[in-house]
């Protein structure tokens, strides 16, 4: 499925608030309603749009404590080790590291937790790590 400009419309409007009604989306965007809907079930259908989210405060639910990490491993890590709840997000790439973690704790003893358990459970080479001091700009999508 290749998007047009009206599906673009339509997406640039959920980036937004994916909570923006149906009728909402159409006044912004100029396209009939029967069509934004139509539109919207058809970018779900076809996995443009893979699920709808929210955005949280960092500080208010505690996870203001931003760690990027690189990882070097021994061998490939289980499955299960990205369910980790700090793991917020995780890509594989290239050069001397084989992960970059983005990680999210209340606080420095619950990162120096989580590390000590890591490196314990995982086969972990070496480990570079980050920790990000201000939010200049933090998306979904």
């Amino acid at each position: 499925m290749s998007i047009d400009n009206k599906d673009n419309k339509i997406i640039e409007e959920l980036k937004r608030d994916s909570r923006s009604s149906i009728r909402d989306i159409a006044k912004k965007t100029s396209i009939r309603p029967s069509t934004v809907h139509q539109r919207i079930t058809k970018l779900k259908e076809n996995g443009i749009i893979e699920k709808f989210t929210v955005k949280l405060n960092n500080k208010l639910v505690e996870e203001n404590f931003i760690v990027f990490m690189f990882v070097n491993t021994e061998e490939n890590l289980d499955q299960t080790f990205f369910k980790n709840k700090y793991i917020k997000e995780a890509f594989g790439i290239t050069g001397e590291y084989d992960l970059l973690l983005k990680l999210k704790f209340k606080d420095v003893e619950e990162f120096n937790d989580f590390v000590i358990e890591f490196r314990k459970k995982h086969p972990v080479a070496k480990t570079i790590t980050m920790v990000g001091t201000i939010t200049l700009k933090e998306e979904l999508n």
